[in-house]
């Protein structure tokens, strides 16, 4: 069974919330930081991203938005489409790289 993980971007202050001070409401999936109780409204003011359940060739975890390289230098977007993470659903995750994510590394999706 695949772990279920989440992190979420901050869009106001442009980072990532403290991924072990988060909750999600399940009824909404508001992200509320438990640190200082303040409740980030996903819609408006946080990007949920979702664990893919798998790892790259250097144990990092693999989520949604993050950008991926292969040994053969193609670099991907990780996204949730039609019922799977592409493109590390179709492909072995241990031949990937993470080498960042679309918030904070913009400028290497220019090479896509």
């Amino acid at each position: 069974m695949r772990e279920i993980k989440f992190r979420a971007w901050d869009k106001e202050l442009k980072e990532y919330v403290g991924i072990n001070n988060i909750a999600i409401d399940p009824t909404n999936g508001d992200v509320v930081e438990l640190g200082g109780y303040e409740l980030l409204d996903v819609n408006r003011f946080a990007v949920l991203e979702q664990y893919t359940g798998l790892k790259d060739k250097n144990g990092i975890d693999i989520y949604e938005n993050d950008i991926v390289k292969t040994f053969g230098a193609n670099i991907y977007v990780v996204e949730f489409f039609d019922g799977k993470f592409n493109p590390v659903s179709d492909l072995e995750a241990s031949n990937w790289e993470v080498i960042g994510n679309i918030h904070e590394n913009a400028d290497l999706l220019e090479e896509i």
